[in-house]
């Protein structure tokens, strides 16, 4: 039997891919040379219960957990963004997206997964988790955008404005939350739609993964297409009423600005600490998308304090 392994693209994570084809098949093998308890164990723990509850995850197929390295199902090369960039219906496409989520928030609520001799927790996605990843704006954002003496003023202001706005959200810790549910964490093979990168699944908000492929940085869509995408979600998830749906909208808009803060702290960050700078292309569409949000009233503060902090000008920047 002929043996190949060739190394495929990485992603933001800490894990290395190879593809190892065996005559006519193929499977993955991943190694982790950074947190391989996260990037491995707990990533094959999530995909069995995913796979559990009949949406499509690489399976686990041989662990080598002591060497940092494990063997996954190979759910193939094509991802949802290579499949929907040149589509013209891209809205039929994109409910089968919105499927998936319904499918992973109808998922029984548990504290822990199992997978081997290990017991993995399930955190909750609380206030103080939702400032630790928005932080990574100021860490990395704006502390490479901004004077020292701004940045201290404006850090402690703007923090302390998304704290009343995260105070409030109103579908709490009622399902489980991928976490980076976007185009290119979906692979399609043989018209299956796979869920990958999942290991950072959490207790969370109805809308954060609403929010995450909606307003997805790595594709820009009208905003007639989002508005489509929203209301389709609402219309089928059993978990949100009709005299709701206007809390829905406004935790929609605030987990869409805590994600996009994250992701211009993230993006710089991989390319300051990372040396990935492919991911500064993103940082003007992040803005576009912080904009569209930021338009609802209950921003009208947030909105000035980050206009002061990171004039219109400095928004089109790639270069740090």
């Amino acid at each position: 039997m002929q043996v190949k392994l060739k190394k495929i693209s990485s992603d933001a994570s800490f894990r290395e891919y190879y593809r190892i084809q065996k005559n006519l098949s193929s499977s993955i093998l991943v190694r982790a040379h950074k947190d391989s308890f996260k990037n491995l164990i707990v990533y094959a723990a999530v995909n069995k219960l995913l796979i559990e509850n009949r949406i499509k995850a690489p399976k686990l197929l041989n662990e080598y957990f002591k060497n940092e390295m494990m063997e996954i199902e190979d759910l193939g090369a094509h991802s949802f963004f290579n499949h929907i960039k040149n589509k013209k219906n891209k809205f039929g496409e994109y409910k089968k997206l919105i499927k998936i989520i319904l499918k992973l928030q109808n998922i029984k609520l548990r504290n822990y997964i199992n997978i081997k001799k290990y017991k993995i927790g399930i955190n909750i996605y609380n206030i103080k988790e939702l400032h630790k990843e928005s932080d990574l704006f100021f860490q990395w954002y704006l502390k490479n955008n901004s004077k020292k003496k701004d940045f201290s003023k404006y850090k402690d202001k703007i923090k302390k404005e998304l704290n009343k706005i995260y105070k409030k959200l109103y579908f709490q810790n009622q399902c489980l939350v991928h976490r980076d549910f976007h185009i290119s964490n979906i692979m399609i093979k043989k018209n299956n739609f796979g869920l990958i990168d999942s290991q950072d699944i959490i207790k969370g908000n109805l809308l954060y993964d609403v929010a995450s492929l909606i307003d997805d940085v790595r594709i820009v869509l009208p905003i007639n297409l989002k508005t489509q995408l929203f209301n389709y979600y609402l219309s089928k998830t059993k978990k949100i009423k009709i005299g709701e749906k206007k809390i829905a909208k406004d935790d929609f808009d605030i987990l869409s600005v805590q994600r996009n803060l994250k992701i211009l702290g993230i993006f710089v960050r991989l390319y300051k600490r990372d040396n990935k700078s492919n991911y500064l292309r993103f940082l003007p569409y992040t803005w576009q998308l912080l904009d569209l949000r930021l338009k609802n009233p209950m921003f009208k503060d947030l909105k000035n304090l980050l206009n002061k902090a990171i004039p219109k000008k400095n928004r089109k920047k790639v270069k740090f």
